[in-house]
């Protein structure tokens, strides 16, 4: 047990109500027509639809598809008058079909579609970077009293919308997207979260001033870290300026598809729910709308029962970590883990006989017996756990084993094989007979006693930790695990290991993203292992290698693979989105760290993916604009060439490589 906690100064973190306890924020209620949105209800489940708004039978049946899905709000994209206007048909067809979900209005640029919107729908969502403004991306040096002058311009456009919804008792979603700042804010924050929020908050002190309160807000990007920090400073932004607590919409913004698309969205969610931050979810992806739902609900399910079932970890009396700028804990080097190395992927095959070498292809090695020689893919594992059962044949050069330590003892080759330890045996025996360049040692919070940590702290020994809950409440308790560590100025790297028994497969990836995602995204953590609570197939180890690998990608700790940050598309996409990032996926997804995105309109064009390399941004039928950064190089490309010029684009940068062909794998 933890025999003493430091007590030094407090240090007040507001964006939580508790780093160590499951609680819900506080929220004032929020009615978006029958539904009440706020921290006294249940978190809701919300989506957006793909069909074209002025398709209104395709619009109510997507809906019926998405609400008996889960949804319990639906969105719908409202960029002109028209499309505004036909969400009354939209409405009124699902109310004669027996369907009360309340309608959201999706505005963009139009403040005119907004204002009709919000007279015939429950909710309307503005984007206060395109709300008022006409992006240029311009930087203008603004004085204080031409920022001031620019902000009565917002006040004069925005007003009207205002008394609209609060005549109609309609809500607002105040939705700020990292890639859409406008060029005011901009230029006076910067591409930072710090932007993020004060581009929410000019709008919110207009809605206060009227005495208008039916807000919801929103911190989208699709960097789970930027997404993160934004919502945590907004929440403690609103305690400092004594503005009401509203409800928070939660959502990683064009997160992608399938596993990617799951993991990122995880993290980013995932991490703001642990700390009971959010009242509703949107998971984005490029699949089709009815998918997310469920995604969503996995997400929200896991903390129904969290307070009841979790066991009491310590109060933080000062907590080292800034939660709002990511920094990675400091760490010294022992052989490739901590220090500058990046996170290390260990792979458990401790219930796994390691006797051919094809078992490990799941894990990204692969043996060629022709040349004799060993390769390795960009998903190949660092170090196998072995556990009781050594591998018995030589592992390839890319590959180290840990052995429990009564195992490894009797192993002569101290040079590829390290031990892995209970706390009491690493303190129990002599160094001598330890490693001398790396020893695991297995730890959960409360083996973190005064004596462990001072010899973790003092002595000689090269040690890695390899930290584990049960905890129902694990992301807290481990966290709570490394701010002991740091607040003792401990700075022995350390590997998350998670396991999930009696949890769904298709929950194991949101999960383990949140919990270790989590970690990492506040640069806590210096590897991963995702252990099978039994003994796992081929299939389930190649899925948690392939799992640890993305989410060190999502938290942006290790890159390895191309990432596709595209949108879940709407009404508004141009071209199938779905068929479109598939094609580009097969033609780059060799491209190791090279961030592509793929947006089906100029909405959600260079704004949008302001994390990408390179975007693929629909501007008409079968028109294609292509940009490098956030500057368009390639206007109206056909869509029949748009796939080769872009990789012209990026063989021009010299990031382009020619995908290789190796047939035995």
């Amino acid at each position: 047990m933890l025999d003493s906690m430091p007590s030094p100064a407090a240090s007040p973190v507001l964006y939580t109500p508790s780093l160590t306890e499951y609680v819900r924020r506080k929220t004032i209620t929020v009615p978006i027509g029958d539904v009440p949105m706020g921290s006294d209800y249940p978190i809701r489940v919300q989506s957006m639809t793909t069909v074209d708004t002025m398709d209104t039978l395709g619009s109510v049946e997507q809906s019926i598809r998405m609400i008996e899905a889960g949804c319990e709000l639906v969105r719908i994209t409202a960029p002109s008058v028209k499309e505004a206007q036909n969400l009354e048909n939209i409405r009124n067809e699902l109310r004669v079909r027996g369907y009360t979900t309340p309608l959201v209005a999706d505005i963009h640029f139009t403040p005119n579609a907004a204002e009709l919107a919000a007279r015939i729908v429950e909710k309307v969502r503005i984007n206060p970077g395109n709300y008022a403004d006409r992006k240029r991306f311009e930087h203008i040096d603004y004085t204080d009293a031409s920022y001031a002058s620019e902000l009565e311009r917002i006040r004069d456009k925005f007003l009207p919308l205002v008394r609209i919804c609060k005549e109609y008792g309609t809500a607002m979603r105040i939705g700020t997207n990292h890639g859409s700042l406008s060029d005011r804010i901009l230029s006076r924050y910067g591409d930072t979260p710090v932007g993020m929020v004060e581009s929410a908050l000019e709008f919110l002190r207009i809605c206060e001033d009227e005495n208008y309160y039916n807000i919801v807000l929103s911190m989208k990007s699709s960097n789970p870290q930027v997404m993160v920090q934004a919502y945590r400073l907004l929440v403690q932004r609103l305690d400092e300026e004594g503005l009401k607590p509203y409800p928070l919409h939660l959502g990683v913004t064009e997160a992608g598809e399938a596993e990617d698309g799951r993991i990122k969205s995880a993290l980013g969610i995932g991490t703001l729910l642990e700390d009971g931050i959010g009242d509703t979810v949107r998971v984005s992806l490029t699949e089709e709308p009815e998918f997310e739902a469920p995604v969503a609900k996995a997400l929200i399910d896991r903390y129904t029962n969290r307070s009841a079932l979790s066991q009491p970890i310590p109060a933080i009396n000062s907590y080292p970590i800034n939660p709002f700028q990511y920094t990675r804990r400091t760490t010294h080097e022992v052989a490739n883990f901590g220090g500058q190395n990046v996170p290390r992927v260990i792979a458990d095959f401790s219930r796994v006989l390691v006797s051919e070498h094809d078992v490990l292809h799941p894990i990204g090695h692969f043996y060629l017996p022709v040349p004799d020689k060993w390769r390795m893919n960009d998903l190949g594992a660092d170090y196998i756990y072995t556990g009781s059962q050594p591998a018995q044949f030589m592992l390839p050069n890319g590959l180290k084993e840990i052995q429990d330590y009564a195992v490894w003892q009797t192993n002569a080759d101290r040079i590829n094989t390290f031990p892995l330890l209970t706390v009491d045996e690493y303190l129990h025996t002599p160094t001598g007979q330890l490693s001398k360049r790396l020893n695991f040692v297995r730890a959960s919070l409360s083996d973190m006693s005064v004596l462990f940590m001072e010899s973790l702290k003092h002595r000689d020994v090269e040690a890695v930790l390899v930290i584990r809950t049960d905890n129902a409440h694990a992301m807290p308790e481990l966290r709570r695990l490394f701010v002991e560590l740091i607040n003792r100025g401990i700075t022995t790297p350390v590997v998350i290991q998670r396991s999930y028994a009696d949890v769904p497969d298709t929950d194991v990836p949101l999960f383990a993203a949140t919990d270790a995602g989590g970690l990492l995204i506040d640069g806590l953590g210096d590897g991963i292992m995702l252990s099978a609570p039994a003994q796992p197939d081929s299939d389930e180890l190649k899925k948690l290698n392939s799992l640890a690998f993305g989410i060190l990608q999502a938290a942006r700790t290790r890159i390895t693979k191309t990432e596709y940050i595209s949108c879940p598309s709407c009404g508004r996409t141009l071209f199938d989105l779905q068929e479109t990032t598939a094609m580009i996926r097969q033609r780059t997804d060799h491209l190791k760290g090279v961030k592509i995105g793929i947006m089906g309109c100029i909405v959600n064009g260079p704004g949008e993916m302001a994390d990408a390399d390179y975007g693929y941004v629909g501007i008409g039928r079968d028109k294609i604009a292509l940009y490098r950064g956030q500057q368009v190089i390639k206007k109206s490309v056909p869509a029949e060439r748009a796939v080769d010029e872009l990789i012209e684009l990026i063989r021009e940068d010299s990031r382009w490589i020619e995908p290789e062909k190796v047939e035995t794998f």
